[in-house]
């Protein structure tokens, strides 16, 4: 009898062991996707606002042919955005391509045929739509990481995750005060 007590011992203390590590394992990994299907739900946004912008650059070409340089910084950041490899790399990218966007628009602002356009008017209203979902999208993002964050930054949590492998993950925050407000879109 002593031999089963000592087996029963033995799986009760691998259990109580085992089954917390185990639960908080589960609970990182459910943090872990939260927090990339709210990115998911950013990049949604994102190729929206990227489709958006080439239809709305190619109407302000069509008024201001001649305003080269906010096309181009447009166009760059864009491209910038699109190729962008990693998550840090992607947030500086569209962080830039706001700012790109802020240029392009104080354009427009020069042309009365251009604000008057039905065309312009509906890309404008189009993209501050996508712009507030963007807003929101990106809250979301900001609150499911700093859950997942706080998850691995807290005893036990940080000992788990450190040896499992989970990293923090960035917030998608914008670059400087400036950068703070969402491209102002007129209509």
């Amino acid at each position: 009898m002593g031999f089963i007590q000592g087996i029963g011992v033995v799986l009760l203390v691998l259990i109580i062991l085992v089954l917390p590590i185990t639960i908080l394992f589960n609970k990182l990994i459910r943090a872990r996707n939260f927090a990339e299907n709210a990115w998911a739900q950013i990049d949604v946004q994102l190729k929206r606002r990227h489709d958006l912008i080439t239809n709305l650059i190619e109407t302000v070409k069509g008024y201001a042919a001649h305003e080269t340089e906010a096309f181009v910084k447009v166009t760059e950041a864009r491209a910038m955005a699109a190729g962008a490899q990693t998550m840090d790399q992607r947030i500086e990218a569209e962080n830039m391509l706001t700012g790109a966007l802020r240029s392009l628009f104080t354009v427009a602002e020069a042309y009365p045929q251009l604000q008057a356009s039905q065309n312009f008017s509906g890309l404008q209203k189009e993209l501050a739509d996508t712009e507030n979902k963007i807003a929101f999208a990106r809250q979301f993002y900001n609150d499911t990481t700093m859950k997942f964050n706080a998850s691995i930054q807290g005893f036990p949590g940080n000992i788990i995750a450190g040896m499992l492998g989970f990293a923090f993950i960035p917030y998608f925050e914008p670059d400087d005060i400036k950068e703070r407000s969402a491209a102002e879109v007129k209509s």
